[in-house]
């Protein structure tokens, strides 16, 4: 049993009701959750508002209640706290709680809208490779040491952080690398954390269903640059005009990373090809299996970061050269028809637009590139046409297809879509609403030596229709129509 005295330790706190030296058992946000002797903790969200469950939770057992506006009808026997921002302080409440882990450890977060899954995953690989124990927590995958759960959201909330640190401690682990996500900084899921370092990629289109402009996405991204301690260290990358923007203010040591700009940690793409990149890292060149310009990027930040881990250089270039692609990202295979199928997560503008251009560099242009491509529902809705006009417009052809389309209607989504391509371009486009019969159309579609990108899904294993998710995996799919094709 833990004292609740102890896990409210530096939460600013407005009022007291009742006693804080009581022995309580769990901290919940979720009143289903609550069992005897449990701390509810009333957190106002977008869908539903905490305080209308407090009663609840004190029937199933909570001891104290933390809220932002104390009940007007209070229980006797019950503990209840008034704290400004009660997602504050089930941040600060949950570090408490197992101990502070993150200080146990050396956390790197990585923030931006693309790349944060590979730069996160990559290092987690070649500090796994360098002979250290290594957690990670991604959006694929979290990691504690050589053991693998599964990954919900790409910023758990902070009780699930801090108990997969807790273990990581535990276990021995040495460095964790953290994606970091606009949501988990909004939401302060990542406050009461010690961090080491932050990695900043870059900024686009993205999540403005759910932040009201670019500029507050932008912004909520710096603030996690703005709490870096003074000890840690903020590597972003120039070439993007929003990063010198993340180093104003903050306290920690300041490094940057680019391909086009002066910077701590220069990349400069020798040779790109399907078989891999040759890069110069400081003057140093060193070959790698993976794929892009955008690559580069991230291979050039996890150079940045490694180094400023400690780790050797002529160890690190060794460590690069034997990385292999992250799940969903650039994964491609190469059938008997000499078939190229590329799955990329790529949902953003940005996103989808760095992996056509990378094919478009890579290929001779007598191979036709065919995508397929559709956005998620109940998302923000003003990317629709923009990607739809950038896959039109960088490929020979394009199916329209549905992706995760929630409680929306897939048809209505298409449409959207189908409004950013221009018109010279209309003929190069295919709307099949059914995912599998579009990816099963692009390889009846495909010849010899030509490449299929099938975009926006990426390691994701599932469809969501309607609340409901039934298993889809790009890559099995599109492997099983190209297999049949060889037959």
């Amino acid at each position: 049993m833990n004292v609740l005295k102890d896990i409210l330790y530096k939460v600013p706190i407005d009022a007291v009701a009742g006693h804080t030296g009581i022995a309580i058992a769990k901290i919940e946000f979720d009143s289903r959750k609550i069992i005897e002797n449990d701390v509810f903790v009333a957190i106002r969200g977008t869908l539903s508002d905490g305080h209308d469950f407090i009663e609840k939770a004190i029937h199933n057992g909570a001891v104290c209640v933390v809220c932002d506006q104390l009940p007007e009808v209070q229980v006797e026997g019950v503990t209840y706290i008034q704290v400004l921002d009660t997602q504050e302080a089930l941040a600060v409440m949950a570090a408490n709680y197992y101990g502070a882990p993150s200080e146990n450890l050396q956390l790197v977060g990585v923030t931006g809208t693309n790349g944060k899954t590979t730069i996160a995953t990559l290092l987690y690989q070649l500090f796994h490779k360098a002979g250290y124990k290594v957690g990670l927590l991604s959006t694929v995958k979290i990691m504690v040491d050589t053991t693998e759960y599964p990954a919900t959201h790409t910023t758990p909330d902070s009780l699930t952080i801090n108990s997969y640190l807790k273990l990581m401690s535990e276990a021995g682990v040495e460095y964790c690398f953290m994606e970091v996500s606009s949501h988990g900084i909004h939401q302060k899921r990542t406050l009461g954390l010690q961090f080491v370092g932050g990695v900043f990629t870059n900024l686009s289109h993205d999540h403005l269903d759910y932040h009201s402009s670019f500029a507050e996405y932008r912004d909520v991204k710096k603030l996690f640059f703005d709490q870096l301690p003074a000890t840690a260290f903020a590597l972003v990358n120039v070439d993007d005009k929003n990063g010198p923007f993340m180093l104003q203010n903050t306290k920690a040591k300041q490094y940057t990373y680019a391909l086009k700009s002066y910077a701590s940690y220069r990349g400069q793409l020798l040779e790109n090809s399907l078989g891999g990149l040759l890069l110069k890292l400081n003057d140093h060149e060193v070959w790698t299996r993976l794929i892009g310009s955008f690559n580069a990027y991230n291979l050039t930040a996890i150079f940045g970061t490694a180094e400023l881990l400690g780790l050797e250089t002529l160890e690190t270039l060794r460590l690069l050269s034997d990385l292999e692609s992250v799940s969903g990202r650039f994964q491609y295979l190469i059938s008997g028809e000499k078939i190229t199928a590329i799955v990329d997560y790529a949902h953003t503008p940005d996103a989808l637009k760095n992996v056509l251009e990378t094919i478009n560099d890579i290929r001779t242009k007598n191979e036709t590139l065919i995508t397929v491509v559709g956005c998620g529902g109940d998302r923000d809705k003003t990317k629709r046409p923009v990607m739809g006009g950038i896959a039109a417009k960088l490929s020979d052809k394009v199916i329209y297809t549905s992706d995760n389309p929630r409680t929306e209607q897939p048809e209505q989504i298409i449409s959207d879509i189908e409004k950013g391509v221009a018109p010279q371009d209309y003929r190069k486009t295919l709307t099949i609403t059914d995912r599998e019969q579009a990816i099963k159309t692009a390889c009846q579609l495909a010849a010899p030596n030509d490449i299929i990108l099938i975009a926006g899904k990426g390691h994701e294993t599932y469809q969501e229709v309607n609340g409901e998710r039934t298993h889809f995996n790009d890559y099995e799919i599109v492997k099983t129509y190209l297999q049949k094709l060889n037959k």
